[in-house]
């Protein structure tokens, strides 16, 4: 385990999606089980003993209400809220960027809210082995490969070779900004960002529940989940609630 790499970790959650398949809904603010769905995504990260401080990367247009949405939940973790760029990889850039102080980073999609302060912390702890550490789940599917339109199918991967990532994904954060540096050209997750400049990715087991809202009929399922959770029984399985959102 290096030195260098146990130094305070730090959340950094990308808010900045245009939600265009949500019907104009930006889906971070929706309503999800009596809270905006951001809300719950902060909440694992505040819950989560290994996190010292968060950086939530919203869009330009929505800064100022991302701030005012933290300061009512009393996100005492979150230290800064900035702006992202015009893609993802920029986005999540401007968040490494402001997470200044943290050695590891967990970069973290705000739209799974059914993320756990467990699947951070364990994210955290291979982080500060391996240097890069990536949460998915392994494929239940047979997965194609295809190519045309119509599509047609050009080869079937041995699907015991095939994970499905997820977030968070949790680095040392001077080797994901050279990454970031060094990167020719965008890429669609961090990981490949570490990959493409030879550093190893750890694979740990997520949650198929972890999943992403894209659309519409994603909050219903989210929501359903998230009951589900918070009635568990026995009571050691449920989450721990925060408290509720501060006078107006």
């Amino acid at each position: 385990m290096s030195d260098a790499r146990q130094g305070p970790a730090y959340g950094v959650i990308v808010a900045a999606g245009a939600s265009e398949r949500m019907a104009g809904t930006d889906k971070v603010f929706a309503q999800l089980a009596g809270r905006p769905l951001i809300a719950w995504t902060l909440r694992a990260f505040q819950l989560c003993d290994d996190v010292a401080g968060v950086v939530v990367v919203a869009s330009p247009a929505s800064v100022e209400r991302m701030r005012r949405l933290v300061a009512e939940w009393r996100f005492t973790k979150v230290t800064g809220v900035v702006a992202g760029g015009a893609q993802r990889q920029d986005s999540v850039l401007e968040g490494v960027n402001a997470a200044v102080g943290a050695t590891i980073v967990a970069v973290h999609d705000a739209a799974r809210p059914l993320v756990t302060p467990q699947m951070v912390a364990q994210g955290i702890a291979l982080a500060r082995e391996t240097g890069a550490a990536v949460c998915g789940v392994p494929a239940r599917d047979t997965v194609k490969e295809v190519e045309g339109d119509p599509p047609v199918v050009r080869a079937t991967p041995d699907r015991k070779r095939i994970w499905l990532a997820q977030t968070p994904q949790v680095f040392e954060r001077a080797l994901l900004l050279e990454a970031h540096e060094r990167a020719s050209t965008a890429m669609t997750d961090d990981a490949s960002l570490v990959e493409a400049i030879g550093h190893p990715v750890r694979m740990y087991v997520g949650d198929p529940l972890n999943i992403k809202v894209t659309v519409e009929e994603d909050l219903l399922i989210a929501e359903t989940l998230i009951r589900a959770r918070l009635s568990a029984s026995p009571p050691a399985q449920a989450l721990p609630d925060l408290p509720p959102p501060a006078p107006g």
